[in-house]
């Protein structure tokens, strides 16, 4: 999955630190990171060809020896709306942080994700959600503080599950509605209020498919930073009918599929993608899930 990058290892303790002249800088418009590509890797802007567009940086994390910081710009983009980002640097560009799932170098496309993750909190905590006051970042955690009424913001992580739900030799399997992402997935929601994980997993099965399901069996668990997400992976059983009831606000399809019928291969990118393929190769070890009707 896009966070196993091993023998690189990831540091996210916060360090009230500044960069250094080949630290690397993220650079986000909307849903665009400034990136360029040398032999076929992408890489990010450092510090010396960036410093003189910005003012203030954010430390982010470190991979292996390498720091990560986000630009903070005097002014980044225009005021008009739609507007293109003022920032040019010689040989990068924008490109749509869908980059991500398909960089060639898996490390670099995880400090990009989670950096995408971070520079949204930080986007959209500018201002106290208690007084108004503008908030500043503390410096001894990551944390925003609001100076005037001393409310405290910590990073959102909101928990979501994903699902795969068998039924005998079957898995069934959907395609999202009005999403751009047209592949084949697993029913998938997050978590709402005064709700448990596997309180999650039959709401949002009964809501979408129409489904009920029996033996919720917790897999494995994927930080997610496209949806600022931390997924939890669930396989479980169908109880009953397998009827399908669609919810078409949510889903454009859904089918039960066996084994030999699944024409996906392993991203080794996605928690949905590995459970999926776990149920095609047979590696779904139910003696080694704990069991619960």
């Amino acid at each position: 999955m896009i966070q196993d990058i091993y023998p690189r290892i990831y540091h996210n303790e916060y360090r009230d630190t500044k960069p250094a002249e080949n630290d690397f800088i993220l650079i986000f418009h909307k849903n665009t990171v400034l990136v360029r590509f040398q032999n076929e890797k992408l890489r990010y802007p450092t510090l010396k060809e960036t410093c003189d567009f910005f003012c203030e940086y954010y430390y982010l994390f470190s991979i292996d020896q390498y720091n990560y910081f986000l630009a903070k710009s005097r002014q980044i983009v225009s005021p008009t709306a739609n507007a293109e980002p003022a920032i040019t640097l010689n040989g990068y560009h924008y490109e749509n942080i869908s980059i991500f799932r398909t960089a060639f170098s898996r490390h670099t496309a995880f400090a990009g994700i989670t950096a995408h993750h971070l520079s949204n909190w930080y986007q959209t905590n500018q201002f106290c959600g208690c007084c108004g006051h503008s908030m500043v970042p503390d410096h001894r955690e990551r944390m925003l503080l609001c100076p005037k009424c001393h409310n405290m913001v910590y990073p959102r992580i909101s928990p979501a599950v994903i699902i795969g739900i068998i039924n005998g030799d079957k898995i069934l399997m959907s395609k999202y509605a009005g999403r751009s992402y047209t592949n084949y997935a697993l029913i998938a929601g997050f978590t709402e209020i005064g709700e448990s994980a596997e309180q999650t997993v039959m709401r949002e099965v009964m809501e979408e498919v129409g489904l009920k399901v029996k033996n919720i069996r917790y897999y494995k668990s994927q930080p997610w930073g496209f949806s600022g997400s931390l997924l939890m992976g669930f396989f479980c059983d169908l109880d009953g009918s397998d009827k399908i009831i669609l919810d078409k606000n949510e889903l454009a399809e859904a089918g039960w599929f066996r084994r030999e019928e699944i024409d996906l291969e392993d991203d080794q990118l996605s928690l949905t993608r590995e459970m999926i393929m776990t149920f095609k190769e047979c590696r779904l070890s139910y003696e080694s899930l704990p069991q619960k009707n």
